[in-house]
């Protein structure tokens, strides 16, 4: 009886052993799944940081541009203000689906 008994024991043992082994893979598991996830997060926010800056290059190389034309000088105030309005919108909107463009191919 008394070996039946440690057996048994012995049993509960291994079967806490494989449980304890098993949760320790997965928490390895995630805290590598976490290492990749915050590298990335690091990479895309470098990739804006570049991306704004030369946001910010075009956006001022433009400026440059249109001041440097007489085509368009203006006298109207406000027809100015909406054109580089306009022109920033664009550079932002370059800028994301660049962004965007090297998310997708960060991806596959």
């Amino acid at each position: 009886m008394m070996n039946a008994d440690m057996d048994a024991v012995e049993a509960e043992n291994q079967v806490e052993l494989e449980e304890k082994t098993r949760l320790i893979n997965q928490v390895l598991e995630l805290q590598h799944t976490l290492e990749d996830l915050s590298a990335r997060v690091d990479a895309v926010k470098e990739e804006n940081l570049k991306l704004k800056s030369e946001n910010q290059v075009l956006g001022q190389y433009i400026e440059n541009l249109m001041s440097a034309s007489s085509v368009f000088q203006t006298t109207d105030t406000k027809s100015k203000r909406k054109f580089q309005w306009t022109i920033s919108r664009t550079c932002a909107f370059i800028s994301f689906f660049h962004l965007k463009e090297r998310k997708e191919g960060f991806q596959h």
